[in-house]
């Protein structure tokens, strides 16, 4: 198990996962989604209760399919949609500010 892991804290970026685990992928969705997928990868990780095997092919195998679980997750959908970071969560797309706010932001006029 630890020379699987090891192996993993050298990957650096989401083609190198996918790399890794010979997995196939689109390039647009990578580019658009890479942050969102490794984000929603180590979030089924650290769901997961398969991860007492103590066999890295195993171990492989089920890190694979969660790499790939969190892939399609973006492929069928948004990172707007999933709202995988905390910023997304709490913003829900929208974001209301009112005039006054605005007005009071604005530099005080001189006087002439």
């Amino acid at each position: 198990m630890k020379v699987l892991i090891d192996k993993l804290h050298r990957l650096s970026s989401a083609e190198d996962f996918f790399r890794f685990f010979a997995i196939s992928y689109d390039d647009k969705v990578v580019d658009v989604s890479r942050l969102h997928i490794l984000r929603r990868f180590f979030q089924y990780i650290r769901q997961s209760e398969d991860l007492s095997a103590d066999h890295d092919a195993t171990l492989f195998l089920v890190y694979r399919n969660l790499l790939l679980k969190a892939y399609n997750d973006f492929v069928i959908s948004t990172p707007a949609e999933q709202k995988v970071f905390r910023v997304l969560q709490e913003a829900d797309g929208e974001r209301h500010i009112s005039l006054d706010s605005l007005r009071e932001s604005l530099p005080a006029r001189a006087n002439n």
